[in-house]
């Protein structure tokens, strides 16, 4: 148990839309703190359960090491916190108990009684050896809501496969479909700069325990919720996966083209490449007076979207001769003041600079037990009556331990017990 330091007291915020809603994380990595940083942006207590540290294990969220880059102290120095668990884990509060024992086991079920929501991603099967499944918990508390993140699901052949990010993006069909075309240079599979099915999953668990406590409100009834990355992944395969069920072929890595809309993908200009996402046939009759070739609009082949789709081949290097003989910002200049919709591609140093980021607030800073002013990524979520607010930095392990145990009624030597124990 980690307590030695804690986070600065920050000012109060005014209540958010989920205060009164608490929440049991035993979730770790992505998918599932994902989905409980969003609740907890939103105001629900948020209180994360991590592992104690042990002889061969240094304690809490594997991610709190998978760094570098890693939180640098007041001196410049890397602390323990790694940056990818400070972008999942704000406005929680972080206690340790090891589920492996006995008393671990009976400490949850007696917090699972005074709260609102359970979130774990433990393997299928884990949670029924510990007596934490949902079915007992349930039994415990008949108005609990009970989420389970898992790679595969509770259900089906693969649901005791171990789940991650990049194998589902495999399986689930997203790398062939993203990536340059096969004929190209550099063509061939390729994943998404992001862990992607395990942030839609976090996202579709937020609305699935918010549907949840919907129906828990007006019933009284709890139920348990089986979130799985490959479902998600399949499910947000949207216009792609309607294309290939409609037709019954499946689509092939376009590059940065798009599959159903010409033109619509990276073009290069003279000094460096652009964005140009033509969305209609009026759009395109725009662009194509604004580069100097009204006639492609009132070419038979290219006239309608459908058109530029089945000749893409004919149209598409035919642009780009065109766009190369502009800098990219007398383009975005033009093109914007026309109402085309297009873009730059940014890096992320320039993407956290660009003035509307700023403006739109995307960026927040919070005081930090090892750091003054902590930058983070903010909720994109605005609210007019209850916006997200940021009122705790991501917390240390066990930074909270002792205060979360009091609330829920334990006394000091309740807590000394456990400690002996090797439960906290």
């Amino acid at each position: 148990m980690t307590e030695a330091v804690s986070s600065p007291t920050l000012p109060p915020a005014a209540p958010g839309a989920l205060n009164g809603v608490r929440v049991l994380d035993l979730s770790r990595v992505l998918a599932g703190p994902w989905c409980t940083q969003t609740l907890a942006d939103l105001g629900a207590d948020v209180i994360k359960v991590e592992r104690p540290p042990g002889e061969r294990h240094p304690g809490g969220d594997d991610t709190r090491g998978w760094g570098p880059p890693f939180l640098k102290d007041r001196d410049g120095l890397d602390t323990a916190e790694a940056a990818y668990y400070l972008g999942a884990n704000r406005n929680k509060r972080s206690i340790t108990i090891d589920i492996a024992t006995p008393a671990g086991q009976d400490l949850v079920r007696r917090l699972v009684t005074q709260c609102d929501v359970f979130v774990e991603n433990y393997k299928v099967g884990d949670m029924a050896r510990y007596g934490l499944d949902a079915a007992t918990l349930l039994q415990l508390n008949p108005r609990l809501v009970y989420c389970s993140v898992t790679g595969f699901g509770q259900t089906g052949p693969y649901r005791d496969r171990a789940g991650y990010d990049y194998a589902v993006q495999g399986l689930g069909g997203l790398m062939s479909i993203t990536g340059e075309r096969d004929d190209l240079p550099g063509g061939g599979p390729q994943k998404v700069g992001v862990a992607v099915a395990d942030l839609f999953t976090g996202m579709y668990a937020t609305v699935a325990i918010l549907a949840a406590l919907r129906h828990r409100d007006a019933t009284g009834q709890g139920q348990a919720i089986d979130m799985a990355l490959l479902d998600t992944q399949v499910a947000m395969l949207a216009n792609m996966g309607a294309n290939y069920l409609a037709s019954g072929v499946a689509p092939k890595r376009a590059g940065n083209a798009h599959q159903n809309i010409v033109p619509y993908q990276v073009f290069e200009a003279a000094d460096g490449h652009m964005i140009l996402a033509v969305g209609n046939d009026g759009q395109f009759a725009k662009f194509c007076q604004v580069a100097g070739v009204p006639e492609l609009a009132a070419d038979p082949r290219f006239v309608k979207n459908a058109d530029r789709v089945r000749h893409r081949d004919v149209l598409v290097p035919m642009l780009a001769e065109v766009l190369r003989t502009r800098p990219k910002q007398t383009w975005l200049d033009a093109l914007e003041a026309a109402k085309v919709p297009c873009g730059a591609i940014n890096n992320l140093a320039e993407v956290f600079a660009d003035p509307h980021v700023l403006a739109r607030g995307m960026v927040t800073q919070v005081p930090h037990p090892h750091t003054d002013s902590l930058r983070l990524v903010a909720s994109p979520m605005k609210l007019s009556a209850t916006p997200p607010t940021v009122r705790r930095p991501p917390p240390l392990l066990g930074e909270h331990t002792q205060q979360v145990l009091a609330e829920f009624g334990l006394s000091a030597d309740d807590c000394a017990a456990l400690r002996q124990a090797g439960a906290i």
